[in-house]
């Protein structure tokens, strides 16, 4: 017999399994009773407060998106390019754009069924053990501080474009007050904040595709054709790594993939802002969906407009945008500017979002007691003030650029980065294999999910081997090249340790077990999303439904 508890209109309804106290009054703040329905009672909801659903679906669209354009496609890639030639990047970004978009679908279905803040943590500690839950918890934390270094160490760089003699740490004492502004206030202030970065994001990429085909056409003050000169001259268009031939060719494609990696990176945003979005049923399914032609649009499209427009030796590239480069080449007056100008504000863009993940990140291992209760808290507008502050102090390792090439700095950051936000998706992939066996156990047919992701487990399993991969041999260079360098060793491996020692610890710690698909918590915190209604607002002109087809 189903117990009973009152609603925000004083009628009754049924109890779940979230260990909702029986009788209590729930309170017409939605954030409350879902805090309420996560914590047990109403009492911790008011103490800590929560965060609030103020994302709206445009705002989600756009964190997803934007979430993932970043410096390794305006800044980054130009390494690629020195070392594996236009055809090896290409190829990389093809192939990791297939299993990133592998993994996405199967995060889009977690996070459909139980959209929650910094959920992926929370995912792993539920369907596969709580040790991993902590590892990947503090791993994405991790990442997110350091992708925050690499994207303000980026800015820098990309500023003394315009004035070299300016020290990196003024800009760097500019951008990280801003950053911190856009997360202290209302969920909705950031997602304007990130609306806007990512709608020039977005604007600006097809603005230079559209340059790309005009000047590989001739259409530039230089009048010079260019085709696909640059795939054969100065080099083939798949360059050799150590060995000649195919192996070598394989090589050089090879040490693409991690580029790619590193620009696909941040990309599994859309699930931590579906714990404060509106609608998370309808807009996480529809972001995800989407994904596919953004990948083909941006990355692979980018890439191939890179390479008919850059020679791959020009010693520009790893420290100016191949665009701008791309523009100067072409003779285009004050366009090479407009675009640094764009890629900056791009670069700060990523900061911000870096910010508000990571914070969400401490709040979802606060919730699964797995570091202080005091992430928890959050101000009345829903933020997690203490994430966001202790994020925000490591903004501090930025200031290396200071003692060190702000350009090697960046690589510093990349390196690490890359290894954690594979390790990340590597995380994901096995919470989503178990969160299936789980509904199987439990008996919940899949047809009747919000979103069902396709060709399942075999995509699953396929983007995982795929990472694993990646993961295992990122650092083959260290042991072929013939010059051993124990930092390159360090950065290619050092997120294994990290990782697996934060297991190791929790796992020792609590003595924690794995989790049995029977007994997988697929339920707390469903309850009240389940309650919330979003009414659905049709659109009133061509104008709106265009509008949504986009976002």
């Amino acid at each position: 017999m189903d117990t009973e508890k009152g609603d925000i209109s004083g009628n009754t309804v049924p109890d779940n399994a979230s260990g909702v106290k029986v009788g209590e009054v729930v309170r017409t703040d939605a954030a409350l009773n879902e805090a309420a329905d996560i914590y047990g009672d109403l009492e911790t909801a008011e103490e800590l407060r929560y965060v609030h659903r103020g994302l709206k679906a445009r705002h989600l669209q756009f964190i997803a998106l934007g979430g993932s354009i970043g410096t390794g496609l305006f800044l980054g890639i130009g390494g690629a390019f020195i070392k594996a030639g236009p055809l090896s990047v290409l190829l990389g970004f093809s192939f990791t754009g297939v299993a990133v978009l592998a993994m996405m679908n199967c995060l889009g279905e977690m996070a459909t069924w139980l959209p929650l803040p910094g959920a992926i943590p929370q995912y792993c500690a539920r369907y596969v053990d709580p040790a991993m839950g902590f590892a990947v918890g503090w791993n994405m934390w991790y990442l997110s501080a350091i992708a925050i270094c690499a994207e303000i160490s980026a800015a820098s760089i990309l500023v003394g474009f315009w004035n070299e003699t300016i020290t990196p740490a003024a800009w760097i004492s500019i951008i990280i007050p801003i950053v911190i502004l856009l997360n202290i206030f209302a969920v909705s202030v950031y997602g304007e904040a990130e609306f806007v970065f990512a709608a020039v994001k977005v604007i600006a990429i097809l603005g230079l595709l559209i340059m790309s085909v005009v000047i590989d056409l001739g259409g530039s003050p230089t009048h010079d054709r260019l085709g696909f000169r640059y795939w054969y001259n100065p080099g083939p268009p798949m360059k050799e790594l150590v060995a000649k031939g195919n192996t070598g060719r394989f090589l050089g494609l090879f040490s693409t993939l991690l580029y790619a990696s590193f620009s696909f990176g941040g990309i599994e945003m859309v699930a931590v802002a579906a714990g404060e979005a509106e609608n998370p049923r309808r807009n996480i399914p529809r972001a995800v969906k989407r994904l596919f032609w953004r990948i083909v649009s941006f990355y692979v499209l980018g890439s191939l407009a890179i390479g008919v427009l850059v020679p791959s030796d020009s010693p520009e590239l790893g420290i100016t945008s191949p665009w701008v480069i791309a523009a100067n080449h072409a003779h285009i007056k004050v366009l090479p500017s407009i675009i640094n100008a764009v890629i900056v504000t791009s670069a700060a863009s990523s900061a911000n979002a870096f910010l508000f993940v990571g914070s969400r990140y401490l709040f979802a291992l606060a919730q699964n007691k797995q570091a202080p209760r005091v992430f928890l808290k959050c101000t009345k507008r829903g933020i997690p003030i203490y994430g966001v502050g202790f994020t925000a102090i490591w903004t501090g390792l930025t200031y290396m650029t200071v003692a060190a090439s702000a350009s090697t700095v960046f690589f510093w950051f990349v390196n690490l980065g890359t290894i954690a936000a594979l390790m990340t998706w590597v995380s994901i992939l096995v919470a989503y294999l178990r969160f299936r066996t789980a509904l199987i156990a439990q008996n919940v047919d899949r047809n009747t999910l919000h979103f069902k992701s396709a060709f399942q487990p075999f995509t699953a399993w396929f983007a995982l081997c795929y990472f694993v991969m990646i993961v295992f041999f990122n650092g083959w260079e260290t042991f072929t090249t013939g010059n051993w360098s124990t930092s390159n060793f360090i950065t290619a491996y050092i997120g294994l340790p990290i990782y697996f020692g934060l297991y190791a610890f929790w796992k020792i710690f609590k003595k924690t077990k794995a989790v049995e698909p029977a007994n997988a918590d697929l339920w707390t915190g469903k309850a009240a999303l389940d309650a919330e209604e979003w009414p659905e607002v049709p659109p009133r002109n061509w104008v709106e439904r265009v509008w949504g087809w986009v976002v």
